[in-house]
């Protein structure tokens, strides 16, 4: 079973001052399921790209998440912060957001912990990691 964002497209009827008019609206959805949308590594990140972000720049390297269901990124950056010498940049449990800073090596193995360890313990469905 997957976790995505569905956009489900509802046209609907209005009537407006005895005007009658059809409207598409667009409506986004989580629908049941477990995964990681995206996972990806900025090894040498530019200092302005921390700044920007609000983070010190305390590493090298930026490791972005993005968890589904959302409550899962607080698992995913445990499993991050546990995994070695990793600081948690960011974390929202309400959109499933994690970011991860440190050294290269450090990031990048902070980040297949957390995907090995959502596939094989709970059976998530993962994405590969990305690189730039």
């Amino acid at each position: 079973m997957l976790f995505f964002c569905a956009k489900l497209f509802v046209k609907v009827r209005v009537t407006v001052m005895s005007e009658k008019r059809n409207i598409e609206r667009s409506i986004q959805e989580y629908v049941p399921g477990k995964q990681v949308t995206l996972a990806h590594l900025i090894p040498h990140a530019n200092q302005e790209v921390f700044e920007k972000l609000g983070l010190e720049h305390t590493g090298d390297a930026i490791g972005i998440l993005t968890i589904t269901p959302s409550e899962a990124s607080i698992i995913g950056a445990d499993i991050a912060k546990k995994s070695g010498n990793v600081s948690i940049g960011f974390m929202d449990r309400f959109s499933g957001a994690v970011v991860i800073i440190g050294e290269v090596s450090s990031v990048e193995f902070a980040l297949k912990q957390v995907i090995n360890s959502l596939a094989t313990i709970l059976d998530f469905d993962v994405a590969e990691i990305t690189r730039t």
